[in-house]
């Protein structure tokens, strides 16, 4: 296979990675770093590397949205950004100490998980009060007009900062933009409004995704001639996901995709287990 035809085959698979992703709310890197690693041969911790490039890309844009929209609580993302940043690092360093095939074992057991997450429908029940901590903190917010502009409490603050840390290894150990651990934190621990949960998340993904990304990179794990096509095939798909949203069937695409995700899950355990080719 010729240079060109290998960047077209990695470019296509990371643009249906990312539209399958952002369909399911689960993210391209958990698409990408298998691809990449069972289907191309590609060493899982450049897979990685290039996978966390494309989430800073696919992450940037929507939270600038999220932003202007006011549905971003900025102080608990900044606040709560301690965590999944020291969380990177750990992970970075975690992921190129560890040896591929156990890196392989993690990954598969993180797609298991995710594939019963996806599952799953969200809690939206918002906290009545705030906690101690986040008042001193000052972490309540207000929803923005669009959305009825009423103002919720935030609770748990350690509870949510543990989670947030555990999402931060997550996302730098395994190239993924561990999303759903961030909601699981905010939305299910912290009590904020679904929409802010799912938002403030998207605004701190790209943050941590780059804290890791830097470790990768000081130790020669990202290769731009692997990184580009992941990047851009992913952020196109997943702007054609969020087009084919409204009128996609989500709970059948769900469904399809958790088992596509177990089976991924198996051969990644499989292969990390039995040395073969990771």
């Amino acid at each position: 296979m010729t240079l060109l035809a290998f960047t077209a085959l990695i470019a296509l698979g990371s643009f249906v990675a990312g539209t399958v992703g952002a369909l399911t709310g689960l993210g391209g890197g958990v698409i990408v770093v298998p691809l990449l690693t069972l289907a191309l041969g590609v060493d899982i911790r450049y897979a990685v590397g290039a996978s966390l490039v494309s989430v800073i890309a696919t992450s940037s844009g929507a939270a600038a949205a999220y932003l202007r929209d006011g549905y971003v609580n900025l102080r608990v993302g900044l606040f709560l950004e301690i965590a999944t940043t020291l969380g990177a690092l750990a992970g970075g360093a975690l992921g190129v100490w560890l040896s591929p095939d156990r890196v392989a074992v993690i990954f598969g057991i993180v797609l298991a998980v995710s594939a019963v997450l996806s599952l799953r429908a969200p809690a939206r029940v918002a906290a009545s009060a705030s906690d101690r901590l986040a008042v001193l903190l000052r972490l309540g917010g207000r929803l923005p007009p669009a959305a009825g502009g009423d103002a919720y409490a935030v609770r748990g603050v350690p509870g949510g900062f543990a989670l947030m840390f555990g999402a931060g290894v997550a996302s730098s150990l395994l190239g993924i933009g561990s999303g759903a651990i961030k909601v699981l934190a905010l939305d299910r621990v912290m009590g904020l409004p679904f929409k802010v949960s799912t938002t403030t998340s998207n605004f701190m993904i790209g943050v941590t995704a780059a804290a890791g990304a830097g470790v990768y990179l000081n130790r020669g794990y990202i290769d731009p001639a692997l990184a580009m096509p992941v990047m851009l095939g992913v952020l196109a798909g997943s702007f054609l996901g969020a087009r084919l949203l409204a009128q996609a069937p989500v709970a059948r695409l769900r469904l399809v995709f958790a088992v596509v995700l177990c089976l991924l899950a198996a051969q990644m355990i499989y292969n990390g287990l039995t040395d073969h080719h990771v």
